[in-house]
């Protein structure tokens, strides 16, 4: 039997190797099987789920957002050299979406959600899903710089300037606006806005990413009970009893100190609030569960996907600071995506919920978590290297 010593050395090695680790398991397997079974070759556009086994659920609704989040992986994944061919797979993914969910009824904006056949199942513009269209935009334009590209960012940001601004403050939660509103389009619009300017270098994207930063200060974020809100009233008053995600907390982390690389505004005091209180909200894996309270009680001990991504993120952010300890924080997170989600039958597929005794709550493996696992490791490679 190996010694204490050697186990640790070992588990270190391995640490050190994660990186590497995941962005092979996401070149050789995500990345091929999400543009072929991932792909609907008969009717186009990306498939929203496969099944257990990895079959394409064809019949599945398509949500305009996961369309978006598909183009930007595969975007992602060519510029950053691990997959050339992403680039065609994205602009085949963009010709689908601009197709089928840009203004099929005469109007501005793109649709909600679409049936498999391409046709329109919810005519709703939904503010999330904008921000969406956003960064698969700016992603796609930093390819090549096409200028059909840069027009159709153009003309996207005339519909969120016009339609979507609120004069209370941040951006509706749609067309029509709804309540209660929410902090998660302005999260997800700040994370577009900020690669809308690495792509353009267009001072505007500065702009707004300033005003969404300015609501994150004064209303998102309770400085004093170190806590995110995720509900609130139309002038942007905390619904109470709050509601408390540790995933968008840690994922504000990062979205931070990509504001702070675009404008030069420090955010280190914020990040640090913001991660202290995120992690109070962990299980006996060290995993974040989904949901807590403002007084740092877990409320759902179910735990997803995408926040695990999201503390490696906030890490990396933080090692990319030089905090003490956060490079080997980011690849300790990474460490537990990969044994209790990316451990999957299907090579390239994970597993997307955990109730609080580790049994899986979804059969199917979901699209939308891509965008996050993708993101996340890519983020450790730049900062940590591999």
């Amino acid at each position: 039997m190996a010694d204490a010593g050697s186990t640790a050395g070992e588990t270190r090695t391995h640490l050190h190797g994660i990186v590497e680790t995941l962005k092979s398991q996401i070149v050789t397997y995500a990345l091929p099987l999400w543009s072929s079974e991932g792909w609907d070759s008969r009717a186009g556009g990306f498939i929203e789920k496969l099944d257990a086994h990895g079959t394409p659920d064809t019949s599945a609704p398509r949500r305009v957002r996961v369309q978006a989040r598909q183009i930007y992986c595969f975007a992602k994944a060519a510029q950053l050299g691990w997959y050339p061919q992403g680039a065609e797979i994205a602009r085949k993914g963009l010709d689908y979406m601009l197709a089928k969910a840009k203004a099929p009824d005469g109007k501005p904006g793109f649709v909600h959600i679409l049936a498999p056949d391409g046709s329109v199942l919810n005519p709703l513009r939904d503010t999330y899903d904008h921000a969406f269209v956003l960064l698969a935009l700016a992603t796609v334009y930093q390819l090549d710089r096409d200028a059909k590209v840069r027009a159709e960012i153009d003309e996207l940001m005339q519909f969120i300037d016009t339609q979507l601004r609120s004069p209370d403050g941040g951006y509706l939660e749609g067309v029509p606006a709804s309540m209660p509103r929410r902090q998660n389009p302005q999260m997800h619009l700040l994370e577009a806005f900020i690669a809308a300017f690495d792509a353009t270098h267009d001072l505007a994207f500065q702009a707004r990413a300033g005003d969404l930063f300015g609501l994150f200060t004064s209303n998102l974020f309770d400085a004093k009970k170190g806590v995110l809100g995720e509900y609130f009233e139309q002038d942007w008053s905390r619904i109470e009893p709050v509601s408390v995600e540790p995933g968008h907390q840690a994922e504000w982390v990062w979205l931070l100190k990509g504001f702070e690389r675009i404008t030069g505004c420090p955010t280190g005091k914020q990040r640090a609030a913001l991660l202290e209180s995120a992690l109070r909200y962990r299980d006996a894996t060290g995993c974040l569960v989904d949901e807590g309270d403002a007084q740092g009680n877990i409320v759902k001990a179910t735990r997803r996907c995408w926040p695990q991504t999201e503390i490696i993120k906030a890490f990396v952010a933080q090692a990319e600071t030089g905090v003490e300890g956060a490079a080997d924080e980011a690849r300790a997170a990474l460490m537990r995506l990969d044994k209790y989600y990316l451990q999957h039958p299907v090579k390239g597929g994970w597993y997307d919920q955990f109730d609080g005794e580790g049994r899986s709550l979804v059969d199917a493996i979901p699209a939308s978590s891509f965008y996050h696992i993708l993101c996340a490791i890519a983020e450790a490679e730049r900062v940590l290297g591999a």
